[in-house]
């Protein structure tokens, strides 16, 4: 079993600064997926990673109506995913991540409501409060473990 990095998030500055640490590790292909509360950070660490890897960016909206935005301008193309509404694995089927990921990174919120098994070789991010500190648990798969290694 690929052991878990635990990072502490003072605040906003931490989970945008963690998103540009993520950024400097990704590789084409490669699946973040982000869990945690509403409101936990999600969107602000995917905002953190996406302007890490498209300086030019200054907007990045959380993509929960539109449920994918994407970041052609960024050094690896991204595509930032909320699976929040999805309704249905069909639904899943036409958002296309699959023709995604050969183009660039895949970040995606909420991603339990993926299929089972469906893009497990992916970094997941758990952002959590435990009392009044919040932290972001970071577990690998094996294509990120090695990146990880000292990462905290």
């Amino acid at each position: 079993m690929i052991g878990s990095t635990i990072v502490p998030l003072a605040g906003e500055r931490d989970t945008l600064v963690l998103g540009g640490r993520l950024a400097k590790l990704v590789r084409p292909r490669d699946v973040i997926g982000l869990r945690g509360a509403l409101g936990a950070g999600k969107t602000t660490l995917a905002r953190g990673f996406i302007q890490a890897l498209s300086p030019t960016t200054h907007d990045v909206p959380s993509p929960t109506f539109t449920l994918v935005q994407t970041y052609d301008d960024a050094k690896i193309p991204v595509f930032h995913v909320d699976l929040y509404r999805l309704t249905s694995s069909a639904d899943l089927d036409e958002l296309g991540l699959e023709d995604a990921r050969a183009q660039g990174v895949v970040v995606i919120e909420w991603p339990e409501r993926l299929g089972p098994g469906q893009f497990s070789d992916r970094l997941d991010i758990v952002i959590e409060t435990i009392g009044v500190e919040r932290r972001a648990v970071l577990t690998p798969s094996a294509s990120w473990a090695e990146r990880l290694r000292g990462f905290a």
